[in-house]
């Protein structure tokens, strides 16, 4: 369809900020050290979700207020990261990119997607999409069914769009690309409908794919020998998050997701490359280490959510370091040169391992599982939900310690007989939700010491916990959301509960924070939806549906 834009209003709003720089390769090498843009998912290419900004801070953010909010007009979950530049914020949604003044939430263009009717069920866990990537003028997304465009970034206008996969075969995109050495990057959804991972190289001016790093070994390509027979064609590995950069190392790390089906036994062997990260040249694709979190991953715990790129004294040394809180229930760290395993502990309550061996870095697993896999129902800590779903966490060099919210449930498990159907569910389980304690949180936002894995404090979530994401600032804060639809501040040092605000509508989504003339604003997504909705969740009837965007700052 016809892009809806403003080309005057885009114009203006461009000429808000005087002297902005260009949002080229070295502003996003640059973005987690300059706090007036947010250029990247994940507010820097480490990933760390960290803002130096202090004006808002621990000891003054009560009087935070609503500055403006904008209505989405979508109903769906809202999980996008919003990104700044140049007197610009850029929002998706499923099937729409909104261009907004920063300062006052007006709308400078909107293009809209047309979307088949039928793309709607190949979406595994939400109708959504989290976020765009910007260079050089070019606002880049991707869509459900399947493709990767780029947008005009002063009017909307759409540039170029390209297929990735066919979407009818139960493939989605709802990442937010990531642009690294010139390299335009995206992943893929689709890990239960019995799909083959991959993530491409596109070139970002024209659109050509580059070329396309499969997630599944197969055929002569190294790791093939982890699975049985022609499994791996449909064995998952989906990629469906966005991935981190080392520019010094010329290193992207990605994560990887599940196993197709779900039911372990039906592929046999540790087959590469689910539930990985996987590090990698952006210019080529190749592969340069790898490290499997959960070898034939039979619980979807995957590793989708890389984690984040730290430099983090160990030993009295500085090292480079990957550090992720794995769905799995450990933590882990890595050096990210080479992907040799430093740390990996239980952040969580875990019975399907008894620990990681740090010689072999795997898993021992533990009795519950090899019941498990001799056929047998048993009680699994953690759920599929993972000891963290997929919302990102958030660093704080000032503490060394990783803010996430993370989980307190189980699930019952046991294997079925997998049959696989195009476009369908590809599972091979018994699968019957999720169960939440009766006598304890259901969830917490924890403060978490990436070495031991261990909590300096958690604050319970009551009733549902939070899938939202977690942003860290040296004002001493971390702000979060919660499913009822409170955004809220909390005291970096001890959890304290600072300050909040009742947005109307669950918050699923990821706060980014920024500056403009000297003053710090606060910017986050509202809309309920994402895996709450596809469970069923009771607790969600009482909360609205309905995106909108929120900022906020010091009255």
């Amino acid at each position: 369809m016809t892009p809806n834009y403003r080309l005057v209003g885009g114009l203006i709003a461009a000429a808000i900020f005087s002297g902005a720089q260009a949002q080229g390769l070295d502003a996003l090498k640059n973005d987690a050290a300059t706090p007036g843009d947010v250029l990247t998912y994940g507010m820097g290419y480490n990933n760390q979700r960290y803002s130096p900004l202090k004006q808002i801070n621990n000891k003054n953010v009560g009087k935070l207020q609503p500055l403006w909010a904008y209505s989405l007009n979508n109903p769906q979950g809202q999980e996008s990261q919003p990104i700044v530049h140049d007197g610009v914020m850029y929002v998706t949604t499923h099937n729409t990119t909104v261009a907004l003044n920063p300062l006052t939430g007006k709308q400078l263009w909107k293009h809209e997607i047309e979307l088949p009717q039928d793309v709607f069920k190949m979406a595994c866990c939400g109708i959504l999409n989290r976020g765009a990537a910007i260079l050089d003028g070019k606002i880049f997304r991707t869509t459900l069914d399947a493709h990767v465009m780029a947008l005009d970034a002063k009017t909307g206008k759409q540039l170029w769009k390209s297929k990735a996969a066919d979407y009818q075969e139960g493939q989605a995109m709802t990442a937010a690309p990531l642009v690294a050495n010139g390299v335009l990057m995206t992943g893929i959804a689709g890990g239960e409908y019995g799909t083959r991972g991959f993530i491409d190289g596109w070139d970002p001016v024209t659109g050509k794919k580059l070329w396309r790093f499969y997630t599944t070994a197969a055929g002569n390509e190294k790791g093939a020998d982890t699975w049985p027979g022609d499994t791996a064609m449909k064995g998952g590995a989906p990629t469906w998050l966005t991935g981190a950069y080392d520019p010094e190392l010329d290193l992207v790390y990605w994560g990887t997701g599940n196993g197709g089906p779900w039911n372990a036994e039906a592929r046999k062997g540790d087959n590469l490359y689910i539930a990985s990260v996987v590090a990698f040249r952006p210019k080529t694709g190749e592969m340069v280490w790898h490290y499997q979190f959960t070898p034939n991953d039979p619980y979807d715990y995957d590793a989708t959510e890389v984690g984040m790129l730290v430099d983090m004294k160990i030993e009295g040394k500085t090292r480079k370091v990957l550090a992720q809180a794995n769905r799995n229930g450990f933590f882990y760290v890595l050096d990210r040169a080479n992907g040799k395993l430093l740390a990996a502990n239980p952040y969580v309550k875990v019975n399907w391992a008894d620990k990681i061996d740090m010689i072999t870095g795997r898993p021992v697993e533990s009795e519950v599982t090899k019941r498990i896999r001799a056929g047998g129902d048993e009680e699994v800590f953690p759920s599929v939900l993972g000891g963290k779903n997929w919302t990102p966490m958030s660093w704080n060099p000032a503490t060394g310690l990783a803010y996430a919210n993370t989980l307190n449930i189980s699930w019952p498990y046991q294997f079925a007989k997998p049959e696989y159907k195009k476009g369908e569910w590809y599972l091979g389980v018994n699968f019957r939700g999720v169960t939440m304690p009766k006598d304890a949180p259901h969830g917490y936002l924890s403060a978490i010491d990436p070495m031991t894995g261990k909590s300096k404090w958690q604050m319970a979530w009551p009733g549902q916990p939070s899938m939202a994401g977690t942003l860290s600032t040296g004002g001493g804060l971390v702000f979060t959301g919660a499913a009822t639809g409170e955004f809220m501040a909390v005291d970096a040092n001890n959890g304290k509960k600072l300050w909040q605000f009742q947005t109307s509508s669950g918050i699923i989504g990821l706060p980014v924070t920024w500056e403009h003339k000297g003053k710090q604003y606060v910017t986050v997504l509202s809309g309920a939806g994402g895996v709450w909705a596809l469970l069923g969740d009771e607790r969600m009837a009482n909360v609205p549906a309905g995106g909108s965007v929120w900022t906020f700052a010091l009255n």
